[in-house]
């Protein structure tokens, strides 16, 4: 059972099964599973496109539906958005990626995206259909992007709100890339204080107290992960065998 509180993603007629697979795969990323195509070029299904979706392929494109055009493919839609560079001699608002999705996360009923053929785009009787346009603010001299970058950018806009807030979640991390925490600052602290209050660098008595409140400040301030730490004690290791 598809989501419907998630964009459609409308493929008009499409013209090379590898873009189809790849634009599957760019939904994917983003939890966008509903592919709707409206009369693909090469037919359907595909096999290049089920070669180039890798994983999406049982996902999205085993349940990607078939529609002879666009006003058909559009059952059940609320508001629907045109991607295209062009379009601008009709009177339709337009809107960025961000502000699109923003609006389709806000709409009561079901949205969808509508991408036009790889070569030429929508044409101004696919964006007629449309409540809005959606341009990404590209350079100017070269506003072209791939099916699959097109679907993609949306997606990635669509489904920002749920990702992590780092690059890789921590529970993704390798153990040494996650932060250490002060129980292993600490730790290495009292390491470096030890070694050193044998090397005698806590001189003169007079100031070896502040000495070792400024070290140990000075280690509270940098942010290191478990490998840091892991290193630093492997180099006064290194640096104290006799």
């Amino acid at each position: 059972m598809q989501d419907l509180r998630k964009p459609v993603i409308i493929l008009v007629r499409p013209q090379m099964g590898e873009n189809i697979g790849a634009a599957a795969r760019a939904m994917l990323n983003f939890g966008l599973t509903e592919m709707r195509l409206v009369a693909p070029r090469d037919g359907w299904p595909n096999p290049k496109a089920v070669a180039m979706a890798s994983g999406a392929a049982g996902r999205v494109l085993d349940q990607a539906k078939v529609y002879p055009d666009l006003a058909s493919a559009m059952e059940g839609v609320g508001f629907a958005f045109a991607t295209t560079a062009r379009g601008r001699d009709l009177t339709k608002p337009v809107f960025t990626p961000a502000s699109a999705m923003e609006k389709a996360r806000s709409h009561e009923g079901r949205c969808a995206l509508i991408f036009g053929p790889e070569r030429a785009g929508l044409e101004n009787e696919d964006v007629a259909r449309a409540n809005a346009i959606v341009t990404v603010p590209v350079n100017p001299d070269f506003p072209s992007l791939n099916l699959a970058q097109a679907v993609l950018l949306m997606g990635y806009e669509w489904g920002r709100e749920h990702l992590p807030p780092e690059p890789a979640p921590l529970q993704r991390r390798p153990d040494g890339e996650l932060p250490a925490d002060r129980v292993e600052i600490e730790r290495l602290g009292d390491h470096y204080e030890d070694k050193l209050a044998e090397a005698g660098f806590f001189f003169p008595e007079t100031k070896a107290a502040n000495m070792r409140l400024n070290l140990r400040n000075m280690w509270s301030r940098l942010s290191l992960t478990r490998g840091d730490v892991r290193i630093l004690h492997g180099v006064l290791r290194q640096l104290t065998r006799r």
